[in-house]
Parts: structure tokens; C-alpha cells; sequence
């Protein structure tokens, strides 16, 4: 099957030390001469591909422009967070590009970054309540619609689905609702169960092994990242029902295109392309600070893969 793509892209895209308890800012781009802008980036994670795929692709595009990028990394810990967003409004970096842990949580604090004169861009995952000058992010609502098409046409219609879910983050929020717009054409296929796996592989397959104790008659799982789906993947198979369940996930990380290369269970993946989004963010900031209005929403292209489409990408 060939890659199914989704691009909206309406506009051009041309995107210190830590207190409160935090620690010293990780790796970013040289400190530059005088006159040097000073990005502060506080991100959810450096431990999935993704973050780090998208803060490789910040660091090159803010050398090219001369930017220090000073990087915090929350570890899904908001508090944390919102700490390191603290000591970036205190050490008055030039820019703000945040990654929430919290959606909501983190709006407060974006409060006092734009009142003290910061402009704050989402990356990734958006702030919601919160006022912003740009959100650049995966298409991630188009992903979930995808992604539910194609499990319909893989169960021909037909299923009870479970969702290994992380409601707390909007971009999460916009994958089910896309993934649940899809199956609303299919009246034989529900989704029967949502659990809470916090986006990392542990505790989806904890969750999915209580979930596959609750309900018997699962045909499908959705996890709403790689991590989620590789620990539904890990728990399905460690409960001996890989014949009777399968399971889609989000990010296209090189573990989970390894498995859907090798025909397990997990069946398919909604790719992002988490350098664009990083290369984007550093663009749309520089364009902001050379006086263009930039669009408050910058969705990027997102594609659906499987084991077919892999094998296309493969050939010579």
C-alpha cells in the first residue's frame, strides 16, 4: 500500500542556568557574539526519537541564524516544567518555544512570559487558554482520521476497539478526536475502552494488560504514540492474543517500523516529521522577529505507513 499523505501547510515555512529546583540547561547551540538572540526551550522529553529528531533539526537551523537555544526537558513532569519556563522568563531570553506537559497546566505560566514582554511559541504540543504567537505541530487531527480510515479498512468495518490514551496533552486530544471522526462512518466498529498509558511504553503495557483482563473481546488498539503502542504490542503478545488483536500506532519511530516491517501486530503508524516541525519553529520565530506576521496555527504534513509502504521505500 502506498504511503497516504495529508499536507496543510497554509503559509510559507521559512521554527542558562535553570533554579526552582531545576537543573543546567542541556546542549544547544554556541553562546555567539554580542547581540546573539537567546531562544529558551523547555520540551516534554529527550528521551523519545521524536524530541530528539526535532531538537536536532532547532539546533541546525538556529546555527544558521546565529540563535542560541538553551534546552530544559520537563520528563512529564509539569511542575518541573513550568519551573524552567520561570527561570527562562527571569534570565529574559528573547523567545520562548515550549512543548507542554500539561496543555492546560502550563498556561499561567505563559501568562507571565508574555507579560514580561516574551513571545511564546508551542511546538508540537499546544497550550490551550494560553496566548501564543504560534503553534507548529503534526497535523495531528488529519493523523488520527488516517489512521482510523485505515483500521477500518483493515477490519473491514468491524471491531471493538481500545484506545491507549494520554488525555492531558491537546495533541493527543486532536488524534482521537480525528481517529474517532473516522470510525463514526463505521456503525460495527466501537470504541469500547479507554485507558490511560501516559504515553510511555511501561505504563501502556500495564494498562493494556488490565485492559485485556476487563474486556475480552478486543479486535483492535490504537495507542496514541509509539511508545503506547509498542507496550500494547509487548502486553498483547505476553497475554497470547496476537491472533485476535491488532494495533496502530503514532510517530513512526525506528522501533515501531521495524515491527511493522516484520508483520507483527502492530499494522500501521501515522509518521511525523519532527525535523520539519524543529526546523519550522526556528524559522517562524526568526520571521516573527523580523516584523512578518506570522499564522497563530502552522499544521505539518503527516503520512500513514505499513508493512507495504516500507517495503516501497526499501526497493531500489
Amino acid at each position: 500500500m502506498r504511503v497516504i499523505s495529508f499536507l496543510l501547510l497554509g503559509c510559507g515555512l521559512a521554527w542558562g542556568l535553570s533554579g526552582c529546583g531545576g537543573s543546567a540547561p542541556e546542549g544547544g547551540t554556541p553562546e555567539g557574539g554580542a547581540g546573539t538572540k537567546v531562544i529558551g526551550a523547555a520540551l516534554l522529553t529527550k528521551t523519545h526519537v521524536f524530541y530528539q529528531d526535532m531538537v536536532e533539526a532547532m539546533k541546525a537551523e538556529a546555527a544558521k541564524n546565529n540563535i542560541t537555544i538553551r534546552f530544559q526537558f520537563a520528563e512529564f513532569d509539569g511542575q518541573k516544567q513550568n519551573n524552567h519556563i520561570e527561570t527562562f522568563i527571569q534570565q529574559k531570553v528573547d523567545a520562548l518555544i515550549i512543548a507542554p506537559h500539561d496543555s492546560g497546566g502550563v498556561a499561567p505560566v505563559i501568562a507571565e512570559a508574555r507579560a514580561a514582554g516574551i513571545p511564546v511559541f508551542t511546538a508540537d504540543i499546544a497550550a490551550t487558554g494560553a496566548d501564543v504567537v504560534s503553534h507548529i505541530a503534526s497535523d495531528n487531527e488529519a493523523g488520527g482520521r488516517l489512521l482510523g480510515e485505515y483500521l477500518a479498512k483493515l477490519l473491514g468495518g468491524k471491531g471493538k476497539i481500545a484506545i491507549i490514551d494520554h488525555p492531558i496533552v491537546s495533541s493527543v486530544q486532536d488524534r482521537t478526536r480525528g481517529f474517532e471522526a473516522a470510525l463514526a462512518a463505521f456503525p460495527e466498529m466501537q470504541i469500547v475502552q479507554r485507558v490511560p498509558g501516559d504515553g510511555q511504553l511501561d505504563k501502556a503495557f500495564t494498562a493494556t494488560q488490565r485492559l485485556l483482563e476487563a474486556q475480552k473481546d478486543i479486535t483492535a488498539i490504537f495507542g496514541i504514540n509509539d511508545d503506547s503502542a509498542l507496550g500494547a504490542l509487548a502486553a498483547v503478545e505476553s497475554a497470547g492474543l496476537s491472533d485476535s488483536i491488532v494495533i496502530v500506532g503514532f510517530d513512526g519511530t525506528p522501533e515501531a517500523r521495524k515491527k511493522i516491517a516484520e508483520g507483527s501486530i502492530l499494522k500501521a503508524d501515522t509518521v511525523q516529521f519532527p525535523d520539519k516541525i524543529g526546523t519550522a519553529t526556528i524559522q517562524t520565530i526568526v520571521r516573527y522577529w523580523n516584523g512578518e506576521t506570522v499564522p497563530p496555527s502552522i499544521p505539518v504534513e503527516v503520512a500513514v505507513i505499513d508493512q507495504e509502504s516500507l517495503k516501497n521505500e526499501a526497493a531500489p
